[in-house]
């Protein structure tokens, strides 16, 4: 789950890691308002969305007076905002952080995320903050650190004198930087976040260190430790149809093709998808309705599959164990007959019940095609979009 950055810098603020002062506003009055009750200018505006590269797309600019807030914040409100994280079709801004501006000495690139191939945390630094991180590490590697943590024994001292060490900072910037990495660090872990990223984490002319910017991603698996959290969900932040498969369970993520497909199990869909792109298709989405899948799901999952308008057929990929092939076909009848599918379906099943979910779907009456394994199918569903 994505938070907004003045959400994730109001957990930094509990975390006693230093941001600056700001306010999110909703309306032109409110950030004026908020721009005066900081007492000084500049003050700067920034959009409030769901995406990074805001300041490319002009989502943040600094305003040196009443009239430049007010024109400023007129601006950014309510525009269609374009970054390399957006894609084309953008994002409504609909609110806005005004912080009060600081005097920059240094920009520095700070992260926290979990490296899955070492089952470590692992803690990225870098002296080229403000830049995109992904141009660093591909053009100059050696400016990114990396510092392994056991998330067993957590964040000790030499973690964070090497971090400091990495971005050369001064004795007393360091003495600063040592506590707000290991408060960074136990958020990270007491908020099952996926991500904690300040880029960039700036020093001041006065020697103080910063967290400019705030990005936190929770791992949606650990809401149900976060109870407190998940009211910082943004709903107008996600695609709809995304939003409309969370709320029965499944696992959807929208993507950009026209072969719809639905399948249980995470990896069984990678590979559905990998497939379908070597047979020379494009999947317009994963979904995974897991193993304990039921015939409501199954409809559920189908009627979100057809409110993507890209779809032009649409792969049933079904191992059966907990999930049965009869409950699967029962589903699939049940869906055709409340949603009225009007695409093409290419169906392979094998496993538990498999004869019985293959005898209920042939007594349907329905129109749908059969395959024997996945690259059957694969080739199947590839040739009828191609026509």
């Amino acid at each position: 789950m994505k938070i907004h950055e003045y959400q994730a810098k109001e957990l930094f603020r509990n975390a006693n890691i230093p941001v600056p002062a700001g306010e999110v506003a909703f309306s032109v009055d409110e950030a004026c308002t908020t721009a005066e009750n900081l007492g000084s200018y500049p003050v700067v505006i920034k959009a409030q969305i769901h995406a990074g590269g805001r300041g490319k797309g002009g989502g943040v600019k600094l305003a040196n007076s009443r009239e430049d807030v007010k024109n400023t914040a007129s601006h950014i409100l309510n525009m269609h905002l374009v970054t390399p994280q957006t894609g084309p079709e953008g994002k409504i801004v609909k609110k806005v952080l005004v912080e009060e501006g600081l005097k920059i000495a240094r920009e520095l690139y700070l992260s926290i995320l979990p490296d899955r191939a070492t089952a470590t945390i692992v803690i990225m630094a870098s002296q080229a903050g403000g830049m995109d991180i992904e141009t660093v590490a591909a053009q100059s590697p050696e400016k990114i650190v990396r510092v392994s943590v056991n998330p067993l024994t957590g964040i000790q001292p030499y973690h964070c004198r090497e971090v400091a060490f990495g971005l050369d900072l001064s004795p007393e910037v360091a003495k600063q930087f040592y506590p707000m990495l290991g408060n960074l660090y136990r958020l990270f872990v007491s908020r099952d976040c996926s991500l904690v990223e300040i880029n960039p984490l700036v020093v001041t002319e006065k020697n103080a260190i910063v967290a400019l910017d705030a990005k936190i991603d929770i791992d949606s698996n650990g809401l149900y430790r976060q109870k407190n959290l998940e009211e910082l969900r943004d709903t107008d932040e996600e695609d709809p149809l995304e939003v409309e498969a969370s709320r029965f369970n499944l696992n959807y993520i929208n993507l950009s093709g026209n072969v719809g497909n639905m399948v249980n199990g995470a990896g069984l869909a990678m590979a559905t998808m990998d497939i379908i792109k070597k047979a020379g298709a494009d999947p317009a989405n994963f979904l995974d309705v897991g193993g304990g899948a039921n015939a409501e799901m199954v409809e559920n999952g189908f009627r979100i599959i057809l409110a993507d308008k890209n779809v032009k057929a649409i792969l049933i990929n079904i191992f059966g164990g907990i999930l049965r092939c009869d409950v699967l076909a029962e589903g699939v009848v049940q869906a055709a007959q409340k949603t009225g599918i009007t695409v093409p379906v290419v169906i392979r099943m094998e496993g538990t019940n498999v004869e019985e979910g293959r005898r209920i779907l042939a007594a349907s009456g329905l129109n749908l095609v059969t395959a024997v394994d996945l690259k059957d199918a694969a080739d199947k569903i590839a040739a009828i979009v191609k026509r």
